[in-house]
């Protein structure tokens, strides 16, 4: 067992590749009529043969898929246009994106992008950005929606913070959640509403765009990427699990798609600190993955949660203007409709 670890029981044999027979994934999949199903990584690109026969044989109401978009050419344009969404790890510019992935990553991506809309993808294509201490999140945002090599209309960020046990210390994390990160979301905010003012219309920047659908809607939401309550990972082994960030943690295993059935199974929730915090129903609680295995000191997660607040405050704060735009018809309500639970965290 891995200290890193603490207590949890952790299975370090997962295969690497599916061991389970497609077979078996088709007839635990006909059991939910409504069934999403995401292609998920590590990088899903690496198992083409079995992404198609997954495609071919498996019946849902729709596909994603979460890729760093390397391989993406690799996948025939039939199999590619059967997808509703891909996510594509892209983190702003190019001197950016090649500074956290490897030289000529950004450029790969984007042509491997630009040839899937050739080639007849007609789906949404979803930026997901990761974030550390070299990101200004507002310039590579406005990057990313205006850039001459791919204009990508729907982005999503996300923490790179409380997934690894010994990293805070090392990392300037709280200088930059103070002094960069916090009020770049509030400047990106106002750039937001900005545009619905300017040139009526919703920019698909998804952390704002599902907080302020349930502030518009008046609803609580719990954990909002779905994991362990409405959204499920098949591990290689065909073992089922809240979700894909805990991989082989053995205490969460919720059975085995040979004899489960996708609509009845367990519930995991989040649990404290979260369920105490006073933004919860807007949050749902962030990370699942974070909450359970508290990587990260109380103190030092702390600071992530600043980060929440900070966006949860900035979309409450323009809330008033937002319901101005709809009232006035220069926007609509359904501008802010998503597709919920595709692997999209929501709260970075």
């Amino acid at each position: 067992m891995d200290a890193d670890f603490g207590d949890f029981a952790v299975d370090y044999n997962v295969p690497d590749k599916i061991s389970y027979s497609i077979q078996l994934l088709t007839k635990f999949v006909s059991k939910d009529s409504e069934a999403v199903l995401i292609f998920y990584g590590g990088e899903p690109m690496l198992c083409i043969e079995e992404i198609k026969q997954i495609m071919d044989n498996v019946k849902a109401k729709q596909l994603n898929i979460q890729t760093n978009g390397l391989h993406l050419n690799r996948l025939e344009p039939d199999y590619v246009n059967r997808l509703t969404s891909i996510f594509v790890s892209i983190d702003g510019t190019e001197q950016l994106t090649d500074h956290y992935r490897g030289k000529g990553v950004y450029q790969k991506v984007t042509e491997n992008i630009k040839a899937a809309r050739k080639n007849g993808f007609k789906g949404e294509i979803i930026a997901r950005m990761t974030l550390m201490e070299q990101t200004n999140i507002y310039d590579n945002i406005k990057w990313l929606l205006n850039n001459p090599d791919y204009s990508f209309q729907s982005i999503h960020w996300q923490l790179d913070a409380g997934f690894w046990k010994n990293d805070f210390h090392k990392r300037p994390f709280q200088e930059w959640v103070k002094e960069n990160y916090n009020p770049q979301i509030r400047q990106l905010a106002e750039f937001w509403v900005n545009t619905m003012e300017t040139e009526g219309r919703v920019l698909r920047l998804y952390p704002f765009l599902g907080v302020m659908h349930s502030l518009l809607l008046e609803e609580e939401s719990l954990l909002r990427c779905g994991s362990g309550w409405a959204n499920y990972s098949i591990q290689t082994d065909g073992h089922i699990i809240p979700c894909p960030a805990m991989n082989g943690m053995k205490d969460y295993y919720l059975g085995h798609i040979q004899d489960s059935h996708p609509l009845h199974l367990k519930q995991i929730y989040v649990q404290e600190p979260c369920t105490s915090c006073r933004i919860l129903g807007e949050c749902g609680g962030r990370c699942l993955y974070a909450n359970i295995t508290q990587r990260w000191s109380n103190e030092a997660y702390s600071l992530v949660c600043e980060t929440v607040n900070n966006l949860v405050e900035s979309m409450k704060n323009s809330l008033p203007r937002v319901k101005n735009l709809i009232a006035e018809e220069r926007i609509r309500l359904s501008d802010f409709e998503h597709l919920k639970y595709n692997s999209c965290e929501v709260i970075p």
